[in-house]
């Protein structure tokens, strides 16, 4: 991670996944690691970690038994709260393997995520309930930790997280496909049946539609880890992939073996300017713009920057390689509807720079933004304004 530069680019957590713990507690009702695979313990990777300038993440559960089936949290949350802090953990989380992850620095300073697999009994209260009793321990175990929830989107996360913790995911877990879902999958926000697994990329960004205008400073949608640099994409989709992570305002978590990645798939999750639009102090959301769009075809969504910039996102869903053609006066307007400052205007002329991001050019601004050769399932992400 050091070595491939993406801590200077500002990923700066490691995260250990479900695994880490013994199968029971120990005699003072403790959570106590894997012998096996840490015979020295946490701390001493947490050490490890924090001398390079790092930070570490581990995993937790809300239920009686995590995913993995070692113990959960349940009953134990301020025992299991003040042991993390000791060992000197920033981050609670539960994925499908070591990840990595990028802290927005306007959103977090110590991050954690907790799951809700092995409920049983558990599940007979509330999720508001069982994951406010963590959030309640965290506050009190001594360390700056920020909370993120594992709702898998069941029960519209999006309506109350932000009275409990700081993030939540907002879907059933990704997997790694672009467009092509698991079973059972609903494409839609507001489902009942929101599924634990197998959202494509194209879904979760459906159900960012309904959730986007949600994301707000200390109140963050987490879309699951990335799949760039896993072998299953196209560059394109790639960019794609991560061009509406960062837009979307998600925490940035790389999902891949670095071991095993590809240069180009390392290029895309180290573009700065993409990271920039995700760290953005506004915190502002894209908005789909179905004005502008055209189902299963054309994408466009737009929302505001600092600085009195706006960002474009312009997605071809499609399969062959589509033309766009986009009015600015239109833009603009949608840009000022989705501000937080309603007073805020978009006046651009055609000296004002338009930055096309993945091809490192500038294009014309006019009474028309033309956008040509937008290949199957590629992205065009525009900054439109600022120097």
């Amino acid at each position: 991670m050091v070595d491939l530069g993406l801590k200077d680019v500002g990923y700066e957590y490691v995260v250990i996944d479900a695994g880490w713990q013994a199968s029971e507690r120990d005699e003072s009702g403790r959570q106590q690691p894997n012998a096996t695979k840490f015979p020295n313990g946490i701390g001493p990777v947490a050490n490890t970690v924090h001398s390079l300038g790092l930070k570490l993440g581990i995993y937790s559960d809300a239920g009686i038994l995590t995913c993995s089936f070692e113990p959960g949290s349940w009953g134990y949350e301020e025992r299991d709260a003040r042991t993390y802090a000791e060992w000197g953990i920033d981050y609670l989380k539960v994925s499908c393997r070591l990840d990595l992850e990028f802290s927005p620095r306007t959103r977090a300073k110590y991050i954690s995520q907790y799951d809700n697999c092995g409920s049983f009994q558990a599940a007979t209260y509330s999720p508001y309930e069982r994951f406010s009793i963590m959030g309640n321990a965290l506050l009190h175990s001594g360390r700056d930790i920020f909370y993120s929830l594992c709702q898998w989107g069941n029960q519209f996360p999006w309506l109350w997280a932000d009275q409990v913790g700081q993030s939540y995911r907002m879907s059933g877990d990704i997997h790694n496909s672009f467009a092509k879902d698991g079973a059972n999958v609903c494409t839609t926000a507001y489902c009942l049946n929101t599924g634990y697994a197998g959202c494509s990329v194209l879904t979760i960004i459906r159900k960012m539609r309904e959730v986007s205008s949600f994301q707000a400073p200390g109140s963050w949608a987490d879309m699951d880890m990335l799949e760039v640099g896993n072998h299953a994409m196209t560059e394109a989709e790639e960019r794609t992939h991560f061009s509406f992570w960062s837009a979307l305002k998600s925490p940035l978590i790389i999902g891949a073996d670095l071991s095993n990645i590809s240069q180009s798939s390392l290029n895309v999750l180290k573009n700065k300017e993409i990271i920039a639009i995700n760290q953005d102090p506004l915190g502002a959301a894209v908005t789909y713009v179905s004005a502008l769009s055209v189902e299963n075809q054309i994408q466009v969504w737009v929302g505001p920057l600092t600085d009195g910039r706006v960002v474009v996102l312009v997605l071809n869903e499609g399969t062959a390689t589509a033309n766009v053609s986009l009015s600015s006066s239109a833009l603009t307007s949608y840009a000022s509807s989705c501000s937080r400052n309603q007073t805020q205007g978009y006046y651009f002329t055609n000296r004002t720079a338009v930055r096309d991001i993945w091809n490192k050019v500038e294009i014309p601004w006019g009474t028309t933004i033309h956008l040509p050769n937008i290949t199957s399932h590629d992205t065009r992400v525009l900054i439109v304004g600022g120097k």
